[in-house]
C-alpha cells in the first residue's frame, strides 16, 4: 500500500510551512517554523494541563549526564549501540541521555520519601537523543532529537496496577480529545535474541501485573519488541499507508528502583522498595505532530490550528474595523490574523486561507452596518452569515476551549 502524497506529512509539513530540515544541522534534526512551533506549543501545553489535573508534578532535568549514570542505569550495557558516543569533559566523560527514567530516579532519590506521598508521580517533556543511522530516519517519526512526554510513577507495589490503569484512561482521553485512533494494544515481551535484564523473576511479575491492566482490553502479545529493563504496554497508530508505530506507552519497573537503591519508609518505619512506573500519553511530540498533520491533512481542530481566524477586509476602507476585530479576537487569546487587500484579491485571500477554521469577511456592507460586523465563513465551506465581532469571538473561543473537532 503506496502512501498517497497528499497525506504525506513530510510534504505537508514543508508545503505548509510547520517544519523543515538542513544539511548542516543534520539528518533526524528537524527544526520547526512558526505555525509548526505554535502547534507544537499547544500540545505541549495540552498534555501538561491534563498531566497536572491528573495529579503529575513536573521537572526539568539536564539532557547530559555522566557515563556512570547510565552504567547504573543499565543503558550502557543494553543500550549503548543506540546512544551517541561519549564527550570528553576533563576527566569525565558525559553522554546525551537516550531516556529520562534515570535523571527521575536521581531526583526521587535526592529527597527522603514516605508511604504516605506513594504514589508520587513526576513528569516531564524532555529532550532525549538517540544515535539513529540515517536509513530509518523520516520527517518527524522517526529523528534523533527528541522531545518525550515522559512521567515516572513512584508508587508501592499494591498501587503499581492501579496507576498503570489510570495512565491507560490518560491515553484514551487524550486520543479522544486529539482524534487520534489506537489501532491495536500490544503487550511487548522480550526474545528475538535482544540484550534484556537477565532476571527471570523480574520479568514474571511485571508481565504479570501489566496482564492486570490490560484485564477486559483486547490486545497482542509480541515477543522482542519489551524495553531491555521490562515489559509494557504499548499503544499502537497506523499512518496513512498502513504503517504501524507505538505512540504511547505504559511499563512496570524493578529493575531500576534496585539498580538506584530507591526507597520509601513504610508505616513499619523500615525502608521499603519502590515500584516504578513509566507512562507516555502522546508519546513523543514529534510523532504525535506527523500523526496529526496526516490525519488531518493539515486541516488542524480550531484548538489545535496554527491560525484560528482570518480577517480580510474586502477593500482598503474596510481594514480599520478589520484592525478592532483582530485586535478584539488577540485580546481573547485567539491566534488570528489579518490579510488585507495587499496580498490579492480576496478570492485569492480566501483560498490561501483554506486551512484556517474561521474567515471572517468585512465588506462595504458590514462596514456600513454599524461598524462590528463580519461575514462568516468556516473552513467546510458552510457560511455562518453576519455575526457582530463579540459574538464571533466568543464562538470560536468556546470552540476551542472545549478541545472539540466540530467549528
Amino acid at each position: 500500500m503506496q502512501e498517497s502524497p497528499v497525506h504525506d506529512h513530510r510534504r505537508l509539513g514543508r508545503e505548509l510551512d510547520l517544519f523543515d530540515t538542513d544539511p548542516l544541522m543534520g539528518a533526524g534534526l528537524p527544526y520547526w517554523l512558526p505555525d509548526g512551533a505554535v502547534v507544537r506549543h499547544v500540545l505541549e501545553e495540552y498534555i501538561r494541563e491534563v498531566e497536572r489535573e491528573a495529579g503529575y508534578r513536573h521537572v526539568y532535568s539536564p539532557v547530559l549526564g555522566k557515563r556512570e549514570l547510565y552504567e547504573i542505569s543499565g543503558h550502557w550495557s543494553h543500550y549503548s549501540d543506540d546512544m551517541f558516543p561519549p564527550m570528553e569533559l576533563g576527566a569525565e566523560q558525559v553522554v546525551l541521555r537516550p531516556s529520562l527514567c534515570p535523571h527521575h530516579a536521581l531526583i526521587y532519590r535526592s529527597r527522603s520519601h514516605s508511604y504516605r506521598e506513594l504514589p508520587f508521580r513526576m513528569a516531564e517533556l524532555g529532550g532525549m537523543y538517540r544515535s539513529e543511522l540515517s536509513g530509518v530516519l523520516g520527517g518527524l517519526t522517526r529523528v534523533r532529537a527528541i522531545h518525550l512526554n515522559d512521567a515516572h510513577i513512584f508508587c508501592t507495589l499494591d498501587q503499581a496496577v492501579e496507576e498503570a490503569r489510570a495512565a491507560l484512561g490518560l491515553i484514551a482521553r487524550a486520543y479522544a480529545d486529539l482524534g487520534i485512533r489506537a489501532a491495536r494494544y500490544r503487550l511487548s515481551l522480550p526474545g528475538g535474541g535482544g540484550k534484556y535484564v537477565a532476571d527471570p523473576q523480574l520479568w514474571r511479575r511485571a508481565t504479570a501485573l501489566l496482564k492486570d491492566v490490560l484485564d477486559g482490553v483486547e490486545y497482542d502479545a509480541v515477543e522482542g519488541e519489551a524495553a531491555f529493563y521490562g515489559p509494557k504496554i504499548d499503544v499502537q497508530i497506523t499512518d496513512r499507508a498502513g504503517r504501524e508505530a507505538t505512540l504511547s506507552t505504559i511499563q512496570i519497573d524493578f529493575h531500576q528502583p534496585e539498580r538506584f537503591d530507591l526507597h520509601y519508609i513504610g508505616p513499619d518505619g523500615a525502608k521499603h522498595r519502590p515500584v516504578m512506573v513509566h507512562r507516555s500519553i502522546i508519546g513523543s511530540v514529534e510523532r504525535a505532530v506527523a500523526h496529526l498533520i496526516e490525519q488531518h491533512g493539515g486541516a488542524f481542530p480550531a484548538w489545535l490550528a496554527p491560525v484560528q481566524l482570518v480577517i480580510l477586509p474586502v477593500a482598503e476602507e474596510q481594514t480599520e474595523q478589520a484592525a478592532k476585530l483582530l485586535r478584539r479576537a488577540l485580546d481573547q487569546g485567539l491566534r488570528a490574523e489579518l490579510a488585507g487587500p495587499q496580498h490579492g484579491t480576496l478570492g485569492a485571500r480566501i483560498r490561501a486561507a483554506r486551512l484556517v477554521p474561521y474567515k471572517a469577511v468585512i465588506g462595504e456592507r458590514e462596514a456600513r452596518a454599524d461598524g462590528d460586523l463580519a461575514a462568516v465563513r468556516l473552513r467546510d465551506r458552510r457560511r455562518l452569515g453576519v455575526l457582530s465581532g463579540g459574538e464571533l469571538v466568543n464562538r470560536i473561543a468556546a470552540r476551542v476551549a472545549a478541545r472539540g473537532a466540530e467549528l
